[in-house]
């Protein structure tokens, strides 16, 4: 995107961010529901498909770009990126990587455009950060496919149009072969979607169980058609790494507003006649945060950059997911502490993106997932004792 237009989409974002969205936060977490005019002001703005391709009626921005938006979406409760993130990540991102043309052409600009509402359903109950113990089964007959299994934890799953269904497809296959994805209209018969869960925060952003007995889609519904066969696991690992970045950006937009709430907190709240901000131990903790949120903002760009040139898109997507998300949850747990009694009640800003920053360090792949995969990306066999 040019650079003057990309600046003005930032300075949109943000203003609808900081003036429509920042008041609203309270309400949706109390409601655990995003606002009609919400959800329509953001598909006008074109944030339902900001990193799908201008040709499909997306924004086109490259992962540096995407990280710069999610700066400033990060900066409000996480549901308002939740609603149409997987439209954009992982849901989206399993047609641009590995539909076919027909595919791309009937469905990308619906869900570019908000219309559709897409699903990643990848996790299971056995099968969570290593998604190559999947049990969910497709067999073939004649010209469908019959699904049957499994998920969990499927954002948006109780609003969703479509899911992107993984399913085994060759059970005598290494685990993390014959895999193959399928899209999967909402009422389709035999597929059920559960009650939404009730989660510890990111209230606002659904999450539900999906049930599949006996789902029969056309053999059409392969992703990627017959060369889409058995090559699930593949994609899902490309999607997912391009959402580590994009989940880390939006970690450091949290640290910053945290950031800010602890600062605007230290310098208007009084103890033993004092400012705490002349505390230098609460400096301390100010000070700290600051140097958090600023190592992960460059941290975030670097991996960005690497992963536009596509000389980094393994080991610098889980590094920066590593650090950024344990990073938010230190700089939220600091902003709860400058607080004090206060910052440990509900209508608190900070007590609220406490519950949602926990999240961070478990979806996308735990934090110690991501451990394990830079630690065998660098020892290779030596990891294998």
């Amino acid at each position: 995107m040019d650079a003057a237009d990309f600046s003005a989409v930032l300075s949109e974002v943000r203003r609808f961010v900081r003036e429509r969205v920042v008041p609203l936060e309270a309400e949706i977490d109390e409601k655990d529901e995003m606002p009609a005019d919400i959800r329509e002001a953001a598909k006008k703005m074109g944030l339902f498909g900001f990193a799908l391709p201008e040709e499909y009626g997306g924004l086109g921005l490259s992962m540096y770009e995407e990280a710069q938006l999610m700066f400033e979406l990060g900066y409000t409760t996480p549901s308002l990126r939740s609603m149409f993130g997987t439209n954009n990540g992982i849901a989206g991102h399993v047609l641009m990587v590995g539909g076919t043309e027909e595919q791309k052409a009937e469905w990308l600009p619906r869900i570019a455009s908000g219309d559709v509402l897409a699903s990643f359903a990848l996790t299971e109950p056995e099968a969570g950060s290593d998604p190559s113990t999947l049990t969910t089964r497709a067999h073939r007959e004649g010209d469908e496919w019959v699904i049957n299994g499994a998920k969990r934890y499927i954002t948006n799953a109780p609003l969703a149009d479509v899911f992107m269904v993984f399913a085994r497809t060759d059970p005598d296959a290494p685990r993390t072969r014959g895999i193959s994805t399928f899209l999967v209209p909402a009422g389709t018969p035999g597929l059920t979607v559960a009650p939404k869960d009730h989660k510890m925060g990111q209230f606002g952003a659904w999450t539900a169980d999906v049930f599949l007995d006996d789902v029969r889609v056309p053999a059409s519904a392969l992703v990627g058609g017959e060369d889409g066969l058995n090559r699930g696991f593949g994609t899902a690992m490309g999607c997912i790494a391009h959402g580590r970045v994009h989940i880390s950006a939006l970690c450091v937009g949290m640290a910053e507003r945290l950031v800010h709430e602890s600062v605007e907190y230290a310098g208007t709240r009084r103890q033993s006649g004092r400012l705490i901000g002349s505390f230098q131990l609460v400096q301390g903790l100010v000070a700290d945060s600051m140097t958090d949120y600023y190592a992960g903002r460059a941290t975030v760009l670097e991996a960005a950059r690497a992963f536009d040139a596509g000389t980094d898109t393994k080991i610098g997507p889980s590094c920066t997911k590593y650090f950024a998300s344990e990073m938010v949850w230190r700089v939220a747990d600091r902003a709860v502490q400058i607080h004090g009694g206060a910052g440990y009640m509900r209508g608190v800003a900070v007590e609220r993106f406490y519950r949602d920053a926990r999240l961070f360090r478990i979806y996308e792949g735990t934090s110690q997932v991501q451990q394990v995969i830079i630690a065998k990306a660098l020892l290779g066999s030596a990891t294998q004792g």
